[in-house]
């Protein structure tokens, strides 16, 4: 497969720079350049429109966290005024999202937060960022796979079959069973419909994102009728002494509660190499998919707490608390939710593994990872290697692991990546501002410093195992990184780099 690319270098010579083992950093953003082309020849890049782009980031952001996460935030923190949480949480993650959305127009990669890193800090910064995207993506997905499995359980119930706690809940935690298989399930039939092709599993995400949308929505129309006013005074509960106890502390710490609701919009940026004219429809993906999210979230806090006390939210599903609330006239509504759950959740374990298994290919590529993990299959296009293991793995994992301890890995994860995005965007915007940029962040030295202190402030709040966890991960990568990632990586770019410049002339 031929690479049709012209290279920009920083003094606009054409010359390409060496690269040594540690990279030259203009090679380095040249050799991604190139190897972005190269994917969109053997990727089906026409796959997705600003359409399909929006709802993929809008199946990852609108999952777990709207059934879950604004009932626990207004009981224990912010009250009726998690809505103002959530305002501040979508502001913050909007920062990050125009991070994104500027680098993604520039560097228009399948690699999302592990190009850009590579990009602008060199392959070692490059691979830890791409290995600890594992824990936002595939460990994501299995987190979302083992709450897929808790609603499929209770539809199943509602229906008539019962599905035994032994076969539904995994051999560590709390409540062990033996596995989990409704999770192991999910993960692979949906690793199945990635495997068609991209075209295809997008049809079928944006069918089960829009049935999604369309229950919710209902939740929203309907529930206004039933608010009651007492349940929404006071909008600011007072604050009970500590910080984050009511008050505008419990305002703040909710808003870094809901916060990791938004966490997937990234997946966004993964598609690029899938994506018609991806300069103008990753950007529009990207900010859509926080509004649209933001917006959604906005609505059904407030629903839920006019409807219900909200010191009685703090459940595990406080969408169907809030509407048992209503009476029995709402039991229609009641089930539509459940069947939203399920739905909307498998989609937000689809995308969240097609951003894995494009994020391995690209790594792959750039001599990180073995080349299995990068071939694409000529009739599918896609990275059946990758499917495969993510599907496997991440089904392994959702089966055997509990949520607790997935949980707190994939924020602290996130959050990393987030201020490395936020990072590289000013470093790139320094070092190479000879490079078009179809988007540009609007001042970006505030846009990006409150973005990566607001990252940095919730990292701060995350239990001290999971920075030891973290820490474990990390010290693993680094190994790969030592024993195979560093040689493999160097040379590949060298290649890429030669066979563009012949090429391009």
């Amino acid at each position: 497969m031929s690479v049709s690319c012209h290279l920009v270098t920083a003094d606009g010579s054409g010359r390409i720079p060496p690269v040594s083992e540690s990279g030259s950093a203009d090679a380095n953003l040249d050799a991604i350049l190139a190897t972005a082309e190269h994917d969109r020849e053997r990727l089906n890049s026409n796959a997705l429109g600003a359409f399909s782009l929006t709802l993929l980031g809008v199946a990852s952001v609108v999952g777990a966290g709207i059934f879950v996460v604004t009932g626990d935030a207004a009981a224990h923190y912010a009250g009726p005024a998690v809505l103002i949480s959530f305002v501040l949480a979508g502001i913050v993650a909007g920062l990050t999202a125009l991070c994104y959305a500027e680098l993604a127009s520039m560097i228009p990669a399948a690699g999302s937060t592990y190009s850009y890193a590579f990009a602008a800090f060199g392959p070692f910064v490059g691979w830890f960022i791409g290995w600890d995207l594992l824990l936002e993506y595939l460990f994501a997905a299995s987190t979302v796979a083992v709450g897929w499995s808790g609603y499929f359980v209770s539809l199943m119930d509602s229906i008539g079959i019962h599905i035994p706690h032994a076969l539904a809940a995994p051999p560590l935690g709390d409540n062990p069973g033996i596995v989990n298989l409704p999770a192991i399930a999910v993960m692979l039939l949906t690793s199945a419909a990635l495997w068609l092709g991209t075209r295809e599993s997008a049809v079928a995400n944006n069918s089960m994102v829009l049935l999604k949308l369309t229950i919710l929505v209902l939740v929203v129309v309907v529930g206004v009728f039933y608010i009651t006013s007492s349940n929404l005074e006071p909008f600011l509960p007072a604050s009970t002494g500590g910080f984050g106890d009511f008050g505008w502390t419990g305002i703040l710490r909710g808003a870094g509660i809901v916060f990791f609701a938004y966490i997937g919009f990234d997946a966004v940026s993964t598609a690029a190499a899938e994506a018609r004219n991806p300069k103008r429809t990753v950007p529009i993906g990207l900010i859509g998919t926080v509004l649209i999210a933001t917006v959604i979230y906005v609505a059904v806090g407030f629903v839920l707490t006019g409807m219900l006390n909200y010191r009685q939210l703090g459940v595990a599903d406080p969408i169907a608390a809030a509407l048992q609330a209503g009476g029995n006239d709402l039991d229609w509504l009641l089930k539509l939710t459940d069947i939203a759950a399920v739905v909307g959740l498998a989609s937000t374990v689809l995308v969240t593994l097609y951003g894995q298994t494009r994020i391995f290919m690209r790594m792959s590529e750039d001599g990180m990872l073995p080349p299995a993990f990068g071939k694409v299959s000529g009739r599918t296009k896609t990275p059946q290697f990758s499917i495969i293991l993510c599907g496997i793995v991440g089904g392994a994992v959702a089966g055997l692991v509990p949520l607790s301890i997935l949980g707190e890995l994939i924020s602290i994860g996130t959050l990393l990546a987030f201020i490395i995005v936020s990072s590289g965007v000013v470093m790139l915007r320094r070092r190479r501002p000879d490079l078009p940029r179809p988007f540009r962040v609007p001042a970006l030295p505030l846009v990006a410093g409150t973005a990566i202190v607001a990252s940095l402030a919730l990292m701060a709040t995350l239990p001290g195992d999971t920075w030891i966890r973290l820490g474990v991960w990390a010290a693993l990568g680094l190994s790969v990184y030592f024993l195979y990632a560093r040689k493999h990586s160097a040379a590949k770019m060298e290649a890429v780099l030669a066979r563009a410049q012949a090429e391009g002339g």
